[in-house]
């Protein structure tokens, strides 16, 4: 069989392994397969072509512009992904597990490459939260931005998701503008090194976006700066190594950090054998023991029951691990394939001889299990064990067999349970199947702080939800403590980890100018023709009008009653609004306020204004009796294209009385042409 060179992709070309060089072996098989490592790479060189050349091209486009570049690298990935599943078959995943991994990681791509186009601007600065009023009349006010690193992002990746792994750190980074060195771990960067194959062919990033390393990481540390990030997942005692490096520590350089975790599955007091919700823990159990063969940072390590369910808890589990067929993963009827190596496999064998020193094994025998005609393959039965006096125990909640592996123990209440729980000191996840809000709750307070997310499921949910073990890139992926402090993902929250957080001071001409966003406060542009006849390109931020005045009568109050059905009493009753302290008698209807406002500034015509698709942040600020009169001011607060024929317009929308005193306040969305 031909060994494959894995490359390592640096300063745009690729290098063969070479002095430093290691075999990787076949998960299934035990025969080499694949060599990675060269110890004379470039590592200062590979740094310095990602700030000069990457950096700098991707700072110079909008989060539109990158959001769009991973939108269709996503498309390019899922047209070329069979090849990708096939490599992944030697790392003993089948292809249920590959897709996990890749059809995982590519969606993931997808969602940040929406969130950047719907959640942030078409701009290079992002704004985070609103501005805070620094001065009386609100001549200096002050706000956040975020802007991009100007350094590397160093991704250090676990050998369990060579694609999910990489493309979940990588999308973020790249939409926050910052270049991404990714180091996959040796005994799968071979699938890696097709996905960045694959990548690079496409010509989707720019050049110094993206390069990767093959083997061993030399003195990469030793040149990182205040400016770079490096990013790691894998084992604690990795990440206190690479964390506790001098220079990391030197320069303050930023480390995140996804480590060991002993999550935990807690069967809620309020659940019995036969109910949907049991069957649905016995399922979820089995499923994150048997998964990439136990072989996820999320699995179930730790089954939290009742103590009277234990005994069928253990009937029920091991039923279902009973079914789970182990062998070759290229087979259709494989459930489960190999351990990654069987360096790992001993890894796990270890931990479990830990375990069994608190707990008996209850299902699996490892010393008398192989696969037929694979004896050398990494291949594990699924092993369950039961720990009967967990508030004893030490090691079942502070040591992890990353693998197929969990152990069962039993609560007395739900405070015993959440104790039981927290004693892993910090996981990615805890899981809990209650139909009982009050339980969700009391876990949520006594739990929250000890897990990076919690995850319930019962009957009403179940046909929808996603799992226990699933990562979403919507929320945050990460946990406290022994899980390494760190979270990923989250939405533009894992964005924001390769940004500069900056706080910005000064008049509001100068915070609209940095933020390219209209501030209230600073100074207006005329019209040149009423907004609403003049397309999203035309129309400039800052561009206002205002409005003639309009009378409120009580005629006009009454007959919106009438129309609406609107009788509330502050609009109808003299003396009972009069009795309410926050009015003077009767008072017109807000909702009347904002009707008469888009009657005085809305143009009736046909134009690019093409919908109104909501307000934002609307605010009654002072009563509007009858005899008042009210006028609008209108202003271009903000422009985000949609897509490539209309974008969203925000405009800052104040209405004020005879007395130019503020009455209400608010933001209107709107669809607009780029053309008229």
């Amino acid at each position: 069989m031909a060994i494959l060179p894995v490359h390592s992709f640096a300063k745009g070309g690729w290098v063969a392994p070479a002095a430093g060089a290691r075999p990787i072996r076949s998960a299934v098989t035990g025969d080499t397969i694949a060599e990675a490592g060269n110890d004379a790479l470039d590592f200062a060189g590979m740094l310095d072509f990602a700030r000069e050349t990457g950096g700098p091209t991707l700072r110079a486009m909008t989060f539109h512009d990158r959001a769009r570049m991973l939108k269709a690298l996503a498309l390019h990935l899922g047209e070329h992904k069979q090849q990708l599943y096939d490599l992944a078959y030697d790392t003993g995943a089948t292809l249920s597990d590959s897709k996990i991994d890749i059809d995982g990681g590519i969606g993931t791509v997808f969602v940040i490459a929406s969130k950047g186009r719907r959640e942030m601007p078409d701009d290079q600065v992002y704004v985070d939260g609103d501005p805070e009023m620094l001065s009386r009349n609100g001549t200096f006010q002050g706000l956040h931005v975020c802007t991009p690193l100007h350094g590397v992002a160093v991704h250090v990746n676990a050998f369990n998701f060579p694609v999910w792994g990489m493309l979940e750190k990588l999308a973020p980074t790249l939409l926050a503008g910052v270049p991404a060195i990714v180091k996959p771990a040796t005994a799968t960067c071979y699938v890696t090194e097709a996905c960045v194959r694959l990548i690079a062919q496409s010509g989707i990033l720019p050049d110094g976006a993206l390069q990767m390393i093959a083997g061993g990481t030399g003195d990469l540390l030793d040149h990182l700066g205040g400016q770079d990030v490096v990013s790691f997942t894998g084992s604690q005692n990795t990440a206190l190594k690479l964390r506790s490096a001098p220079n990391i520590l030197k320069n303050s350089v930023r480390f995140v950090a996804e480590q060991d975790s002993l999550n935990a599955s807690i069967l809620g007091p309020d659940v019995v054998p036969g109910s949907p919700e049991f069957d649905l823990f016995v399922k979820e159990v089995q499923r994150e023991m048997t998964v990439k063969a136990g072989q996820k940072c999320t699995a179930i390590r730790r089954i939290i029951a009742p103590a009277e369910q234990v005994g069928p808890v253990i009937a029920a589990i091991s039923r279902r691990l009973a079914k789970t067929t182990v062998g070759d993963p290229r087979r259709d009827a494989t459930r489960m394939g190999a351990l990654v190596s069987n360096a790992q496999k001993n890894d796990v064998l270890d931990k479990v001889a830990i375990l069994r020193s608190e707990a008996d094994m209850v299902f699996g025998d490892p010393e008398n299990f192989t696969v037929e005609g694979l004896q050398d393959g990494a291949f594990l039965p699924p092993m369950l064990l039961h720990c009967a006096e967990p508030d004893r125990a030490r090691r079942v909640h502070d040591t992890e067999a990353f693998g197929p592996v969990s152990t069962v123990m039993g609560y007395r209440d739900l405070d015993h349970a959440i104790d039981l729980a927290n004693r892993g000191q910090g996981s990615l996840v805890a899981s809990v199947v209650t139909a009982s809000g009050d339980v969700a709750r009391a876990v949520t307070l006594g739990a929250g702080a000890f897990h990076g997310r919690l995850y319930f499921n019962n009957a009403a949910s179940m046909s929808e939800a996603t799992g226990h073990g699933s990562p979403l890139p919507h929320m945050v992926h990460g946990g406290p403590g022994r899980a390494g402090g760190g979270e990923e993902l989250g939405g533009v929250r894992g964005v924001l980890h390769y940004m500069q957080r900056t706080a910005i001071q000064g008049g509001p001409d100068i915070l609209s100018a940095v933020t390219n966003t209209w501030q209230p406060g600073a100074a207006e542009g005329a019209a040149k023709a009423h907004p609403f006849t003049r397309n999203f390109n035309e129309l400039a931020i800052g561009e206002t009008i205002h409005t003639a005045p309009r009378k409120v009568t009580l005629e006009d109050i009454e007959h919106f009653a009438a129309f609406t059905g609107d009788r509330f009493y502050a609009h109808m009753d003299e003396d009972a609004a009069a009795a309410n302290p926050f009015f003077p008698g009767r008072v017109a209807h807000g909702y009347l306020l904002l009707s008469f406002a888009a009657g005085l500034f809305v143009e009736p015509a046909p134009g690019p204004v093409l919908a109104n698709t909501g307000l934002d942040n609307l605010r009654f600020l002072k009563p509007v009796v009858p005899g008042d009169s009210i006028k609008v001011r209108l202003t271009v607060r903000k422009k985000t294209p949609r897509n490539e024929d209309y974008g969203e317009v925000r405009w800052h929308v104040r209405l004020t009385n005879q007395d130019d005193e503020a009455v209400a306040e608010y933001e209107l969305l709107t669809m607009v042409a780029f053309e008229s």
